[in-house]
């Protein structure tokens, strides 16, 4: 099996046409379908079915798929992490992280890491823990900032970072909130919520607590992003349970305490593969920012740096 056959295959798979696979690789057709066919006798099984000019995954290339797509991940990490040791490029970070982080504290660690490595590409994939995990997994992230506590078989390692309080996002000029300065999860069993996507943590964090207190949350709108949801919950369609950290700026909403509901941040790599030389730098950026900022007391409302310590992930409590 040659990485050039894998390649091939992931462009056939993606375009769903061997002719278009070909332009996009800059490699004669024939040529491609030669490599295809020559890989599909190594494996003992057809990868795609052909029929009627439809091309499709066979259930063999349906497996095939992500241990190709995270193959080629590694090549290229390993590319680069080898260009890195002999002086040919300063590297790359590929980071995800969820839009909350990605609007908060983030920002502020990436700033300071562009500082001290100005040579090394960042790149920043934002998107829900769960989408995150699936990335990372399949070698298409470096690192990944994620919410505990993840399935026992997961291939990844974690480092419980920080811990952040969810709070009841409403209308500051909302009436039947007037005064109050905190909520039960109970609070919520008539209120319309405004729910996010498929993929966020949150969305199980809510759906989680709601159940666990008896009831189904209803539903005023769903399926949005952390702008989205919030935009929605501005214009009065319901209210929405996020961290505290996101409604700066955000005047008119109000964040109202959900006591003993938090979610606890964890940076995240694969454990088969040792983080590259520039990705244990933004490790130490990160963490040293969190100790700063923790010390002198900048760190947002509602945010408790917890690293070195086990963490409980979503839940109740402390």
């Amino acid at each position: 099996m040659q990485l050039q056959q894998l390649t091939y295959f992931l462009g056939v798979a993606r375009t769903q046409h061997f002719t278009r696979a070909a332009d996009e690789l800059g490699v004669a057709q024939p040529s491609l379908s030669k490599q295809i066919r020559v890989l599909e006798d190594e494996l003992g099984a057809p990868l795609f079915s052909r029929a009627r000019g439809n091309i499709t995954l066979t259930p063999a290339g349906e497996a095939l798929l992500p241990l190709a797509n995270r193959i080629l991940a590694d090549v290229d990490t390993a590319r680069l992490e080898v260009q890195e040791l002999v002086g040919l490029r300063h590297g790359r970070v590929r980071l995800g992280a969820t839009p909350s982080l990605c609007s908060g504290l983030l920002a502020d660690t990436l700033r300071r890491f562009h500082d001290s490595y100005p040579g090394i590409r960042l790149l920043v994939e934002e998107g829900g823990s769960r989408d995150l995990v699936r990335q990372l997994t399949r070698g298409e992230l470096d690192l990944a900032l994620v919410i505990l506590p993840l399935p026992e078989d997961t291939p990844l390692a974690t480092t419980p970072i920080l811990r952040d309080d969810l709070v009841v996002a409403a209308r500051r000029d909302d009436p039947t909130l007037s005064g109050r300065t905190h909520l039960h999860i109970t609070d919520l069993r008539d209120r319309p919520l405004v729910m996010f996507r498929q993929g966020y943590d949150l969305r199980e964090a809510t759906l989680g607590a709601c159940r666990a207190a008896g009831f189904e949350p209803r539903f005023a709108v769903e399926g949005g992003e952390m702008d989205a949801v919030l935009r929605f919950v501005e214009v009065g369609l319901g209210v929405a349970v996020v961290p505290s950290t996101v409604l700066a700026g955000r005047p008119g909403l109000q964040g109202i305490p959900l006591p003993g509901l938090h979610r606890t941040v964890a940076l995240a790599h694969r454990k088969d593969v040792a983080p590259t030389h520039a990705a244990g730098a933004f490790r130490a950026t990160l963490e040293s920012f969190l100790r700063e900022s923790a010390a002198d007391g900048t760190l947002p409302v509602g945010v408790e740096a917890v690293s070195g310590r086990a963490a409980a992930g979503i839940g109740h409590g402390s």
